[in-house]
């Protein structure tokens, strides 16, 4: 038996081995490769750099120059607030003078005759209906009565003790006794404050009728709360014949319109009760609301001024009032946004001394300081909230409202 041999197993193909220059050329292609990724890596990093940096220079010189333009809107807006205040001096037509009065004594004995006759005499009613002004003085110390004068009856009652048991209409008593005194015989004409303001003009003259027949013609405000230029400027269709005061109290106060630039009726709106809503605001604030803590602009925290400063909240002084008066002078801040003493050091010579700083930064101070508080950039503020821009914003008062809303 033929013994037959298993076969062969066949033998695997040995890979050639490369040769060393064709892995070298490998190598440098790739390295030439990622060479180059890089580079275009570092341009792309590089370019795109210098659009950043291009698009916040550009950014930086478009928000300056937006400052600028806010800053010269601001200088337009004050210069057309004064012009209204003379166009419409010049428009309006003065009441007449009184005539010599006859003396009070004599015209108190003659009864309603006589207290029509003083009340003619003073010019102080509006209009010269003797059977109106017969009506209103029969109606002797009735608080409801209202004369056509700037004189709220309910208010000089309670404020005047004298005035109840004096028998007569309480506008004939400040005529004979109440005007002689300096007593205010609306909460909107403060007489100490008027006289102070004005006493080389005033000379002997009452504050009242000085301001009636001629201080209001001349821009002499009548209260620390009420700025006739300010008013002025939002209703150039003043009436003739009638002080800035007396619209407000007739229908400027319905129609909206601000007595100050630190007063915001709508801001002042929504914290007051419903009942509230048939008085003029600045009025509401003045007799009841400074004492609730009401607030009347959003960079004016009433219930933090007299929390802060015990002292102003012991002697009893409205805040807002104080803050105008004297407050700021003193380096007291209005609230907790708002630095007195920062805005007085940024804006230097260019404050005027008799500026409010408060005011001065809201009538466009704001766009000429870099910091509107310390830690507080203006331009960056500007940047990042255009909006205020659309709003007749500061800087500040849009991030106070901001926050009130949170």
């Amino acid at each position: 038996m033929v013994k037959t041999s298993a076969p062969r197993k066949a033998s695997m193909p040995t890979p050639a081995e490369p040769r060393a220059p064709e892995v070298a050329q490998k190598a440098a292609a790739v390295a030439r490769k990622v060479a180059g990724l890089r580079a275009d890596l570092a341009l792309a990093h590089d370019l795109a750099h210098q659009a950043q940096v291009r698009e916040a220079l550009t950014r930086s010189e478009l928000t300056l120059a937006l400052g600028e333009a806010l800053k010269a809107r601001a200088e337009a807006i004050a210069s057309a607030r004064r012009d209204a205040l003379a166009g419409w001096a010049t428009r309006a037509s003065r009441p007449p003078r009184p005539p010599g009065r006859t003396g009070q004594r004599l015209l108190l004995r003659l009864g309603v005759s006589g207290e029509v006759r003083l009340i003619v005499d003073s010019g102080l009613w509006r209009g010269d209906d003797l059977v109106d002004i017969a009506a209103y003085v029969r109606r002797r110390t009735d608080p409801a009565a209202a004369p056509k004068a700037l004189l709220d009856q309910a208010w000089y009652l309670a404020s005047q003790p004298e005035a109840v048991g004096f028998g007569r209409s309480p506008l004939v008593h400040y005529l004979t006794r109440g005007m002689a005194a300096d007593a205010a015989p609306h909460p909107l004409f403060d007489p100490v404050f008027y006289r102070r303001r004005n006493a080389a003009a005033l000379g002997e003259a009452s504050p009242l009728l000085h301001f009636v027949y001629a201080g209001a013609w001349q821009g002499r405000d009548p209260h620390p709360l009420f700025d006739l230029a300010h008013y002025a400027a939002q209703r150039p269709d003043l009436a003739p014949g009638e002080d800035p005061v007396s619209h407000y109290v007739r229908a400027g106060w319905r129609a909206g319109l601000s007595p100050h630039p630190l007063f915001d009726p709508a801001w002042y709106r929504r914290q007051t009760p419903q009942r509230a809503a048939e008085v003029a605001p600045l009025i509401h604030y003045l007799t009841e609301g400074w004492r609730q803590g009401l607030s009347p602009h959003p960079l004016f925290d009433s219930k933090w001024y007299l929390e802060q400063y015990e002292d102003i909240a012991a002697a009893g002084f409205e805040p807002l009032g104080h803050y105008l008066g004297g407050g700021a002078a003193e380096g007291r801040d209005p609230s907790p946004w708002f630095d007195t003493a920062h805005h007085v050091a940024a804006r230097g010579a260019a404050l005027d001394p008799e500026a409010n700083p408060l005011v001065d930064y809201l009538a466009g101070g704001a766009w000429s300081v870099a910091e509107a508080r310390p830690g507080f950039p203006t331009a960056a503020y500007l940047a990042q909230s255009p909006d205020l821009v659309g709003q007749g914003m500061t800087p500040l008062e849009h991030w106070a409202r901001k926050a009130a809303q949170t």
